[in-house]
């Protein structure tokens, strides 16, 4: 049986992780706030460009483009998007769990965030770039990935390009995905849950007229809309990251401070039976 003075230093050692998990629970919290908000605000924003996308490339009539070439799949492109740090539950493990069943020699990885290149290191995948991005993810960042993906498509260095990460729903729940990102098509995954579907509904008799050309048009949306989309998945993947390590950390605080409340109870009963002993060899003594 522990001593008290071992006990003693287990509750303090306890307390003292206490102390920096519940300042690594607020700090998370300042954080999931901001980027919670703005993953939400974006969302209106991206269905509507992916509802004039998907319109714009089924309506425009003869037209084909690089970036909607479907081929059949020889090699793909995952670009996979976790956190830069841990503590934060099993955010990852389950992002990665879902990437292992990808075949690694018909697959290379473009990983964003560091955690996500320790993996494809670890699992000894083939890493074709790393790409960091900070706590509010900008756009140029979102930009300089998919530029690379676009370039590998374009190249016929992969047949298709995929993105894994983390679909914010709510504080408690982050969904690892995987989204179909090129070819360009109905895409489905992270940042349109709920979006509505573009206007090809049987009898829909409706003409569409573009100019300058439909070409000029659906060359300017997809650029733009290939951008937007991995940046959405940033915004989200962010969001998920700060609201999984704020319940992880407030967990472990949590547990802590029931662990105390285990020891002291411990200690007191230890400390009362010390006295008792005491006071009986007193009361032993005196009798002798």
């Amino acid at each position: 049986m522990a001593s008290t003075r071992e006990i003693r230093r287990r509750i303090r050692s306890i307390g003292n992780t206490a102390q920096i998990t519940k300042a690594m629970q607020m700090v998370a919290a300042s954080k999931m706030r901001k980027a919670q908000q703005a993953a939400i605000e974006v969302r209106p924003f991206v269905q509507r460009l992916y509802r004039i996308q998907r319109t714009a490339t089924t309506r425009a009539v003869d037209f084909t483009h690089p970036l909607l070439e479907v081929r059949e799949v020889h090699k793909r492109a995952i670009i996979l998007v976790a956190s830069d740090k841990g503590l934060c539950g099993a955010l990852n493990s389950n992002l990665f769990r879902l990437v292992g069943r990808y075949d690694p020699h018909s697959t290379v990885f473009i990983a964003a965030g560091r955690k996500a290149a320790q993996f494809v290191a670890r699992t000894r995948r083939e890493l074709v770039a790393e790409f960091p991005y900070g706590d509010t993810p900008r756009y140029a960042e979102s930009r300089a990935i998919a530029g690379l993906a676009r370039d590998l498509f374009l190249k016929g260095e992969v047949d298709e390009v995929r993105i894994a990460a983390t679909r914010f729903v709510n504080t408690l729940v982050q969904q690892p995905v995987v989204l179909e990102l090129l070819p360009v098509g109905d895409i489905r995954g992270v940042e349109v849950p709920n979006a509505p579907r573009p206007e090809t509904a049987v009898g829909d008799t409706r003409e569409y007229l573009f100019e300058p050309s439909a070409e000029d048009i659906i060359e300017f949306l997809l650029g733009h809309y290939l951008n937007v989309v991995v940046h959405v998945v940033l915004l989200n993947a962010k969001a998920s990251e700060q609201s999984a390590r704020m319940v992880s950390m407030k967990n472990a605080t949590d547990n802590a401070d029931a662990l105390i409340k285990e020891l002291t109870l411990a200690y007191n009963k230890l400390r009362q039976g010390h006295i008792t002993q005491e006071l009986l060899e007193i009361a032993g003594g005196q009798a002798g």
